[in-house]
């Protein structure tokens, strides 16, 4: 996950414009933030632990003076939850200083630390950090430097970096992780996670960064280089699935759209004799719109969510996240008192949250409780950015559909096919990352691709 920003805009407060791109994607992390902004001499940052509402006010905006900036919002994957891990990183070298904000995941992370000096202090635990030191080690201009370590690091790694004068994006080569381009006024530019910060912004969506590619953006405008690979891409399929915010775009194809039409494959699929059809808030309602539509029932609230409350799913503490579940959701009883209710989802991966959805509807009086998923089960972790848990903890890992019906309470569960899936984000099967779901993964050492599973 993590969400990033960039920002090059002459004229204009870059933290601030950093802070509302941030805010727009606070949904990709919640555990810390922080901006470093430029004003062509001193780079100077802030970062703290929390939500970025709780981090920055107007003093500490103010204090940030300058038109380059780069900004992250961070969800741990590699390195612990503590403040030393917050980014933006700050490095210098002798080519100058820099700030530089990482999301994705290293899989060659302890090959690449032992190919650091000895000398090389590394203050923080994250793999993020020892990318930011091969830069610092690597020769060159800083275009050069990136193009160096692209060829030596595997993984995923979507990165904004501000130097003193210039702002740089990049993306790994299987493009596993989104980043995009916009423009913003007269010759400014804004990188972002998704196209969602844009908008925000008031930015112009211009296109995606393409896997491999640099971007060097600068009073003298944008300059960009591929670094060439013959490996396949692979964007992540969970960001059509769920991470992204229904209003960004990826590849063209919006991300609303397509989970709508998830919803619609899953109700060909797995139709059922029901009453209403309501969605598990918030990633699933699009979802739960398109299965309505095919199937011809009504959609209804069948659970409001408190929007003060994090999204479950992705809190560090298994402790935490079973107490959301019931902090979350509060059920329409109206909506669902005696009726037969398909309930979308977009998910299932450990299997705490969705028995506790289906308890909670059926104490509202609903008579059946028909789930529908619109992704295939997720039998395998992933290596490559997000927190997928593990093979003992991965409920489809484990069980077969039946027998995740009966733990989770249900009438009937059905998994919306892989098949299905891949059409409705309009693109090709080979261009996307479907580890979690198959277990082959983009780039990742072979020891890991595969497990005999339990079923």
């Amino acid at each position: 996950m993590c969400g990033i920003t960039g920002i090059f805009a002459p004229g204009h407060d870059a933290a601030r414009l950093a802070f509302f791109g941030l805010y727009a994607l606070q949904h990709r992390g919640q555990e810390s933030a922080g901006i470093a902004v430029s004003d062509g001499g001193t780079i100077r940052s802030h970062r703290e632990m929390g939500l970025l509402s709780a981090i920055f006010d107007e003093e500490i905006l103010s204090g940030l003076s300058g038109h380059i900036a780069t900004g992250h919002t961070r969800y741990s994957t590699s390195g612990s939850s503590v403040v030393v891990n917050a980014q933006p990183l700050l490095e210098t070298t002798e080519i100058g200083d820099f700030a530089f904000a990482h999301n994705g995941n290293l899989t060659n992370t302890d090959e690449l630390r032992d190919t650091l000096s000895p000398t090389t202090i590394l203050q923080a635990t994250s793999d993020s950090e020892v990318l930011a030191k091969l830069i610092v080690e690597s020769d060159g201009p800083m275009m050069e430097r990136i193009a160096s370590i692209m060829n030596r690091a595997r993984g995923a790694y979507s990165v904004v970096l501000c130097t003193r004068d210039q702002l740089f994006a990049f993306r790994d080569p299987w493009g596993v992780r989104p980043l995009c381009l916009g423009t913003y006024g007269e010759g400014g530019f804004v990188v972002a996670s998704e196209s969602c910060a844009l908008a925000t912004l008031g930015a112009t969506y211009v296109r995606d960064i393409a896997p491999g590619e640099i971007l060097q953006i600068d009073k003298h405008g944008l300059k960009s280089i591929v670094v060439p690979t013959d490996e396949a891409t692979g964007l992540c399929m969970f960001e059509y699935i769920y991470f992204a915010r229904p209003d960004s775009t990826l590849n063209g194809r919006a991300i609303y759209m397509a989970r709508h039409e998830m919803g619609k494959e899953l109700a060909k699929e797995y139709p059922v004799e029901a009453d209403v059809v309501m969605a598990v808030p918030d990633s699933a309602i699009p979802g739960g719109l398109g299965y309505a539509q095919q199937s011809g029932l009504p959609f209804v609230e069948g659970l409001i969510k408190n929007r003060y409350i994090g999204r479950t799913f992705i809190s560090p503490d298994p402790t935490m996240r079973a107490r959301g579940v019931q902090l979350k959701f509060n059920p329409v009883v109206e909506n669902l008192k005696d009726h037969r209710v398909v309930v979308v989802d977009d998910s299932i991966v450990r299997g705490t949250t969705t028995p506790r959805i289906v308890q909670l509807l059926r104490d509202a009086g609903a008579k059946e409780v028909h789930v529908r998923i619109t992704s295939p089960p997720i039998k395998h972790p992933c290596f490559l950015g997000v927190d997928m848990a593990t093979y003992d903890e991965l409920i489809a890992a484990n069980y077969t559909v039946d027998e995740i019906r009966q733990k989770i309470g249900a009438d009937t569960l059905g998994y919306l096919s892989l098949d299905a899936l891949i059409r409705a984000t309009g693109r090709k099967r080979e261009e996307m990352c479907l580890g979690c779901l198959t277990g082959a993964y983009p780039n990742v050492p072979a020891a890991h691709q595969s497990r005999e599973l339990a079923v």
